[in-house]
């Protein structure tokens, strides 16, 4: 299976979210990414809505639901968000939307930062696999891989996709 460029992924991405989300709170939006993969793509997504605000970062070591069973991850660092969260729309962007629980971290990252307007979901790739209740609004590809394929995107510049055999 070949994949498609990032830089394509990224064009429907922008492209269904214009289409979904109302052009007066797209145009005020921040837009945030989850280290390190959501990170590479909310810099495009961001360029490409032509949003003159900083995007922000999140880290969500902290949250994670594997803490417990796998350790902290050595590269914890802090995130960032450069701006007041309160009432603010949000567009949350990762790279893979796999089981969920990314996604489920990042939001209670979001909201130990305040209470936002509204979050909306956009990744780069959305695949089969979920383990919690999270759907993407926004989606660049969606694709079947069964439990032994993974999509891995490499980065950060070029950006690009790799399919990846075997176990996670």
């Amino acid at each position: 299976m070949k994949l498609p460029a990032v830089e394509i992924l990224i064009a429907t991405l922008v492209e269904q979210l214009r289409a979904r989300v109302p052009a007066e709170r797209l145009a005020d939006a921040r837009v945030v990414g989850i280290r390190s993969g959501g990170v590479w793509v909310a810099q495009r997504v961001r360029a490409a809505l032509g949003l003159s605000t900083p995007h922000g970062e999140l880290d969500i070591s902290f949250h994670r639901d594997d803490y417990g069973r796998v350790g902290l991850n050595p590269s914890v660092g802090a995130s960032t968000l450069p701006w007041d969260l309160g009432d603010r729309h949000i567009v949350l962007v990762d790279d893979v939307l796999y089981t969920g629980r990314t996604v489920r971290a990042a939001l209670n990252e979001l909201f130990d930062w305040g209470r936002p307007a509204s979050v909306t979901l956009a990744v780069l790739v959305s695949r089969d696999g979920r383990e919690l209740p999270m759907q993407a609004d926004a989606t660049g590809i969606a694709l079947d891989l069964g439990p032994h394929r993974h999509v891995k995107l490499r980065g950060p510049d070029p950006l690009r996709l790799d399919l990846v055999e075997g176990a996670e």
